[in-house]
């Protein structure tokens, strides 16, 4: 896991090492914030951090001052229904449908069977890429044409997994920018389908961010939460930017669980989040 870990936040460490090019044992506050500062941390959330810290910061002082941004409590409820049913949001380019791609590998194997459903058919190419990873990973999908009610397809698409037994379903959405009034009036349609389709579904609205965007992308998650009330997130493009600790930011402001960061463009590059993993992976590259 930590060389997973290693990989993805590759780019963040390059930029702490300009800070303290050498590990120590101990650092001074004016460093832990310039570290802070390089992994674009919001400013306003590295004062927090920096406030119950002396001059001269070791490494556990520095673990529990960012753990602490994770200690939050979520709403969210776990669902065991068959079938489970997952909607994913979020802006074109912030890899919706390669992460769906993995998340589709990863349940096949967990749980046997997915299901996809192409609901974002606003764009042609999103049906077709889709389609295309579907096939790859040998996995059922419902689709229609480019234009048509997406609500169609979360409503064939649940009922095609209950009609088959098939234990997970995901959902793809329109990407379009997060400001457009009538994404949120589809989006909240799709919703309101899928619990005509199957009382209770979608049981969780995944959020993908691009992790290159930084804490830009908080206005976005502030949107579509919204619009729809968002369930977890997943932060990908985290092996590309030196802004991995944006996580820390996104962790604070949504006061929603992080459940994957993505870490490359094939299936398996997904990989669950861990606070204390994370945060130790940071501190690796800091102190002795």
């Amino acid at each position: 896991m930590f060389n997973f870990l290693k990989k993805a936040f590759g780019k963040t460490t390059e930029a702490i090492h300009e800070v303290t090019p050498e590990k120590k044992k101990k650092i001074t506050r004016e460093e832990f914030e310039d570290i802070l500062l390089e992994a674009d941390v919001n400013y306003d959330l590295i004062e927090r951090l920096l406030e119950s810290l002396p001059d001269t910061i070791n490494r556990l002082q520095a673990f529990n001052s960012l753990i602490s941004v994770f200690q939050y409590k979520a709403d969210f409820k776990e669902s065991d229904a068959l079938p489970y049913v997952e909607m994913i949001i979020g802006v074109n380019g912030a890899g919706k449908t390669t992460t769906i791609s993995k998340l589709a590998r990863r349940y096949k194997e967990t749980y046997g069977s997915v299901i996809l459903g192409a609901g974002d058919t606003f764009r042609a190419a999103a049906i077709e890429q889709l389609t295309r990873w579907a096939d790859r990973l040998d996995v059922p999908i419902v689709s229609t044409r480019q234009g048509h009610d997406p609500s169609a397809v979360v409503y064939d698409t649940i009922l095609s997994a209950k009609a088959k037994g098939i234990k997970r379903v995901i959902i793809d959405t329109a990407g379009r920018l997060h400001t457009q009034v009538n994404l949120g009036e589809e989006l909240k349609k799709m919703v309101r389908t899928a619990n005509k389709a199957f009382e209770g579904a979608p049981h969780r609205k995944l959020l993908i961010l691009d992790g290159t965007q930084g804490s830009s992308s908080i206005n976005q998650a502030k949107a579509f939460n919204e619009m729809i009330g968002i369930d977890g997130i997943i932060i990908t493009k985290l092996d590309g930017t030196a802004k991995g600790g944006s996580i820390l930011t996104i962790a604070d402001e949504m006061k929603l669980p992080i459940l994957y960061i993505g870490t490359g463009e094939q299936p398996d590059d997904l990989i669950s989040f861990k606070a204390n993993e994370f945060v130790n992976t940071i501190l690796d590259e800091i102190f002795i």
